[in-house]
């Protein structure tokens, strides 16, 4: 089993922490593209966390279950309205198995990365395929691993600077990994949260989705389908299980 590092403390601010990936502008394009991925079947979220995606979803219509190493993220999920229609179930995402099959499995946020070895991922990506009926299909919204902008030798790499919060991500470009540091004002004094990543490139993910008997449908650089470039900085990518 994964370490969880999405514990009461995280759990506790974690919507606050995330209130940008909240608004309507960012959430709603999100929740459009998958509800008509997911038609009139199921979906199985990985990385359910607090319901961020699941509650909007399930509100359209949508048959949701999701699967969250976290007892403390899915407890603030359950607090929240309609979240009765949800089921969930505690486990690692890329072993756990749940009854039914599904039209949707998805995993937003760079959450992928929370896999931190390739054997995770491979696993992920099978136990999805284990998952999906025939003509179903994965997405994933991943980032771009940021090295083009990393200095020979450097490894540290800034992501966000404000008053109330500083992010910094530091790569191990040797072992393909990633800690994102996190700094916050709390109790007049500022706290740190460091979380472990496996970053993973586009071409990567392909070749597990085909490991996993899957092929890409599409790829874009955001929900709202805006082209993938060599320039995007992060990806939406649907693979699809053969009909």
């Amino acid at each position: 089993m994964p370490e969880n590092h999405f514990g009461e403390d995280v759990a506790e601010r974690y919507d606050e922490s995330a209130a940008d990936m909240f608004d309507p502008a960012v959430l709603d394009p999100a929740v459009e593209f998958l509800a008509a991925l997911a038609v009139d079947g199921a979906a199985l979220e990985l990385g359910i966390g607090t319901g961020r995606i699941a509650l909007p979803l399930s509100e359209r219509g949508v048959r949701m279950h999701g699967i969250d190493l976290s007892e403390a993220m899915v407890a603030k999920l359950r607090e929240k309205p309609g979240a009765e229609r949800i089921e969930a179930t505690i486990g690692d995402f890329a072993t756990t198995k749940v009854d039914g099959t599904f039209a949707l499995a998805y995993v937003v946020f760079n959450t992928i990365g929370n896999l931190t070895t390739q054997d995770a991922q491979v696993a992920c990506f099978e136990n999805v395929a284990a998952h999906l009926e025939p003509g179903g299909c994965f997405v994933i919204e991943h980032g771009v691993p940021g090295l083009r902008t990393l200095p020979p030798g450097e490894r540290f790499q800034v992501f966000d600077f404000g008053a109330d919060h500083i992010g910094i991500d530091e790569y191990d470009v040797e072992h393909q990994g990633l800690i994102s540091h996190h700094l916050s004002p709390a109790e007049g004094k500022w706290k740190l949260v460091s979380m472990p990543f496996r970053y993973v490139w586009p071409a990567e993910l392909d070749l597990m989705a085909r490991i996993a008997g899957m092929t890409l449908r599409e790829r874009w650089s955001g929900w709202n389908r805006e082209p993938f470039t060599s320039e995007s900085t992060k990806h939406v990518s649907v693979w699809e299980k053969p009909s």
